[in-house]
């Protein structure tokens, strides 16, 4: 018995085909996934599936009900956990709860027996607000929401982006055990690992299924985009001396009242080095981060960025840095050449220069074609790849990357950091947040926090041996592993 039949949908935007005859099933109680690079037309189906948006051609169903024809039907029957928003930042843990209970017609209360294994684990922080929680929490409380009404079946579109590979563990683990009540489970991930937990997969590209299949045969047919070739990795800088340092720091503390976010860390960079500087969601990175770039100044200890003090000349350090945010990096109401041009004119570029390096830029790029479309028509990747090379067009002694690479897919990731191989190689300085244990190893050295400290430091090998772990995410988990307090 199949709890979803997909049949010649297609669905177009314009010009663009977002879904092309696509045809699929999904038995009931299986965990399936959909997997396939930025722009393939994941989010369409997971849309249409859920009847929020409305096929142009072909029938889909969902539980037996037809997705035009019963869509209060269906709404009743499915949970679904979007993308890019699925909490109200500003509610409560339990007044987000109490709302979607409502949304379906039921209460928590009703509800509470469905949800209370993954909210029991949020329950006493019901009075937060769903803004201040951690990427894990937020995943579980909106796992909840999903869940109050009991649902048969369940859509997640990319549910673990921007969550640490503990995190990421921790929320299959939950799929697992709502699979054993019978949970029909749909979910598209970037995530190599979590395309394993499904029992089978279709690969969509450019609207179309290109393969259906177990992970292991769909991985292994598509290799090229799912398994691409690693970048063969810079060697270490050459030591150099204290001179070369563009960031140091020295015993820095940030406290928020009794709670110390970042505990007493030092460490130094050195120009043109990759550093990766990874840690659990809740570990202190995000708050050192705010410091190293002039937004928040530290409770104690010294540190430079590029020569500037934190404490006393951080305006001058946002003149001389890059930084690129998962959550914000382009204005997407804007053209590619205008938010070239608007950055460009914020780091405090000459207008001649903007002209010329622009025309380089898109070159480079390949965007040429592209730089009078509205960058929300871009697709992810390429949206990344635009905001890296805006971070640096002023050639910056160093850029900040915080999960620059969040929820992109492998091939293009791949390009992506052959752009930071080449900008480290023109000697700027690479300071870089990631999730994705693999790009870990592309950096030259690695600090990993926990608890607002430093635990490890080091070059990747070096890790690997001091910890006796075959990989970087092996240690990345033994050690978060190991925090004492909540990523609350």
């Amino acid at each position: 018995m199949n709890a979803i039949e997909v049949k010649n949908v297609c669905k177009r935007y314009g010009k663009v085909a977002a879904l092309d005859d696509v045809s699929f099933t999904v038995g009931k109680g299986e965990v399936f996934g959909l997997i396939g690079p930025d722009g393939a037309g994941k989010t369409t189906m997971f849309r249409i599936l859920c009847t929020l948006l409305l096929p142009d051609k072909g029938t889909a169903t969902v539980d037996g009900c037809d997705v035009v024809k019963q869509m209060r039907a269906i709404r009743q029957r499915v949970g679904y956990m979007p993308g890019r928003f699925s909490l109200y930042q500003d509610l409560t843990v339990r007044e987000n709860l109490e709302f979607f209970a409502t949304l379906f017609g039921t209460t928590v209360d009703e509800g509470y027996d469905s949800i209370k294994a993954i909210y029991g684990q949020i329950e006493r922080f019901s009075d937060r607000k769903a803004g201040a929680l951690s990427g894990g929490m937020k995943q579980k409380l909106a796992l909840s929401c999903a869940l109050v009404h009991s649902p048969s079946v369940l859509f997640l579109d990319e549910p673990t982006t921007g969550v640490d590979p503990v995190s990421r563990k921790e929320f299959w683990e939950m799929l697992s055990s709502l699979k054993e009540r019978g949970i029909t489970i749909v979910a598209s991930t970037p995530y190599l690992d979590e395309v394993r937990c499904c029992e089978r997969v279709a690969f969509l590209d450019q609207g179309k299924v290109r393969g259906i299949g177990t992970p292991d045969n769909i991985l292994t047919q598509f290799a090229d985009i799912f398994n691409p070739p690693p970048i063969a990795k810079n060697d270490v800088p050459e030591q150099r001396s204290q001179d070369d340092n563009v960031i140091e720091v020295q015993h820095l503390v940030k406290a928020f009242g009794s709670f110390h976010a970042v505990d007493d860390i030092s460490f130094s960079v050195k120009r043109g080095e990759i550093f990766g500087f990874l840690g659990a969601n809740g570990a202190g990175k995000t708050t050192a981060m705010h410091m190293l770039t002039g937004l928040n100044q530290p409770t104690s200890g010294t540190g430079t960025v590029v020569g500037f003090d934190i404490r006393t000349q951080y305006e001058q350090i946002k003149k001389h840095i890059g930084y690129m945010s998962q959550k914000f990096s382009l204005y997407e109401d804007l053209t590619v050449a205008e938010n070239i041009r608007l950055f460009a004119g914020i780091y405090g570029m000459r207008s001649e220069d903007i002209k010329a390096k622009t025309g380089e830029l898109l070159r480079r790029l390949k965007f040429e074609k592209h730089r009078d479309d509205l960058v929300k028509s871009l697709p992810l990747g390429w949206k990344q790849k635009l905001a890296f090379s805006v971070s640096i067009f002023h050639e910056p002694g160093v850029v900040f990357l915080d999960e620059p690479t969040g929820g992109v897919d492998p091939a293009t990731r791949r390009q992506f950091w052959e752009l930071i191989y080449d900008a480290a190689a023109r000697g700027i300085t690479v300071f870089v947040t990631t999730h994705y244990m693999d790009e870990a190893e592309y950096c030259d050295r690695i600090s990993i926090m926990v608890d607002g400290k430093i635990r490890a430091l080091g070059t990747p090998d070096e890790l690997k041996r001091r910890f006796n772990q075959p990989d970087m995410d092996h240690v990345f988990t033994y050690l978060a592993r190991q925090a004492t307090r909540s990523s609350d």
